[in-house]
């Protein structure tokens, strides 16, 4: 019998090869699969568009109108007339928009970098790592409104831990939360006290993604552990910093809760999110007004999701 070069007999059938079709039809949807994978998507798509799409384009829809809320029978088309007011006749507008920058400035230059600091610690497995990483992250898991019930005791004027403290000095109370001059760096202090536990995971996580050969290979050149994080450590971290930035314009437009349970965001704590809410479920009910200042925080917002989208597809990309 005649044998060809790669051993196999001439007359013999060809041997069973895997065809790239033949792997797809292995891999043929049943009728059990289309409905399980349509429920995966549909369902937390329709819950999307019901619960976050749709009330944010009704929104959007409503800012361009006057309605009180009381039949849809009083809505009335008013084009630009409640953003003109709000950003010419409408005195709590600019002292909100000032305080949220001032979260914003506060949380990228305080509890920002704090986070940052405890990731580098931690990520060198220090004894009782897991300890400590609990316990700063702890306040994470609380809500705005629970922070806030536990910071009004401590700053109370009368009982408070603060001014017991301050007392022991000699010190008189102060009112952290009455005084207009006080009270906002009082809050960013506490809400701080949240935010440094969600930036340390961020960090953390990103700390554990660069990879070990730059640190070594740093070390080998002679850098001191400070020269590492900053040329080579810091810089790895770029795609952490940019989500970072993020969440933290994002934190800061939507704070509400920690002012919100204090005194009502009034009296040196109005926030934009304060506006919206006094606005459409305060004494007088001005949808519309509060439906432009939120969608005013929309468009701040996605002009840094969109910064942030474009970054990821550029590192894609790369």
């Amino acid at each position: 019998m005649a044998v060809s070069t790669t051993g196999v007999p001439t007359g013999a059938p060809a041997p069973d090869v895997p065809t790239r079709k033949g792997k797809r039809s292995a891999h043929r949807w049943t009728r059990r699969d289309r409905v399980v994978l349509a429920l995966m998507i549909g369902v937390p798509t329709l819950i999307s568009v019901a619960l976050v799409w749709v009330p944010a384009l009704s929104s959007v829809a409503l800012s361009f109108t006057r309605w009180d809320g009381i039949g849809l029978d009083s809505i009335q088309w008013i084009g630009l007339r409640n953003y003109r007011e709000i950003f010419t006749i409408y005195p709590p507008f600019y002292p909100a928009l000032w305080h949220n920058l001032i979260w914003l400035l506060f949380f990228l230059l305080v509890p920002t970098p704090i986070g940052l600091f405890l990731a580098v610690l931690l990520d060198r497995e220090l004894r009782f790592t897991r300890v400590y990483q609990s316990l700063i992250f702890l306040p994470v898991v609380l809500s705005l409104a629970i922070v806030g019930f536990i910071w009004q005791l401590m700053y109370s004027t009368d009982q408070g831990l603060i001014n017991a403290v301050l007392a022991k000095f000699g010190a008189a109370p102060i009112d952290w939360l009455g005084n207009p001059q006080l009270n906002l760096w009082a809050v960013l202090i506490a809400a701080s006290w949240r935010h440094v536990g969600y930036m340390m995971i961020l960090y953390l996580a990103g700390l554990k993604s660069v990879d070990p050969a730059l640190k070594e290979a740093a070390a080998i050149d002679g850098a001191s552990d400070w020269q590492a994080f900053r040329y080579v450590v810091f810089p790895a971290l770029r795609p952490i910093n940019i989500v970072v930035l993020v969440i933290t314009v994002i934190e800061s437009l939507r704070a509400f809760d920690l002012v919100y349970v204090i005194n009502g965001g009034r009296n040196g704590l109005e926030l934009l999110s304060v506006l919206v809410t006094q606005n459409i479920i305060g004494e007088a009910s001005r949808i519309g007004y509060g439906s432009a200042i939120a969608t005013i925080m929309l468009v701040i917002s996605t002009v840094f999701i969109v910064i942030y989208t474009l970054n990821i597809f550029r590192e894609e990309r790369r």
